[in-house]
């Protein structure tokens, strides 16, 4: 379902990042242990977090405890809120790739999802370009399914007939 709240936006970006090269399922499991270990996905907080924080962090086993990946959620919290600096909000920034709308594809079978789309990937590439990190053209196609920006459920999903 379409999302356009910053700290939403920021907790999926955030969770994207981290579920890279694991399943879906195990962040899924950690989503509490991260909303507490990254102050309630507030990236303005996340974005001051220090060396000792980060440290702390590396011991929280209810989180991954990737040095990259937590390194990098510091980072795409300053990047984040530059974004709503230059653009009044995160969400006016992302949504712009899906020219403010939710793409609504027709799927008959999972196969038929792509893992990136040229839109993810001009996503992704303005991501890197600003400064993030986790942000390949597959985790962010997956955070645009994520947040609604892509309507990939197929058809005759209960979620596919229900209003936005």
């Amino acid at each position: 379902m379409p999302v356009h709240d910053d700290r939403v936006l920021f907790e999926f970006l955030l969770l994207e990042g981290a579920q890279a090269g694991l399943s879906w399922e195990t962040i899924l499991r950690k989503r509490d242990a991260y909303r507490r270990a990254f102050a309630g996905f507030d990236a303005a907080k996340v974005a001051r977090f220090t060396a000792a924080t980060l440290r702390k962090l590396m011991k929280d086993e209810g989180i991954v405890r990737n040095r990259l990946k937590i390194d990098s959620a510091v980072g795409n919290a300053k990047a984040f809120l530059a974004v709503q600096r230059d653009f009044g909000s995160f969400d006016a920034y992302v949504w712009r790739f899906v020219g403010g709308q939710p793409m609504v594809n027709r799927r008959r079978r999972t196969g038929e999802v792509p893992a990136k789309t040229a839109e993810s990937d001009a996503l992704s590439k303005d991501l890197l370009k600003r400064g993030f990190k986790f942000v390949g053209s597959t985790i962010c196609y997956a955070f645009m399914q994520a947040v609604g920006m892509v309507d990939d459920h197929l058809d005759g999903c209960f979620r596919k007939t229900q209003k936005r």
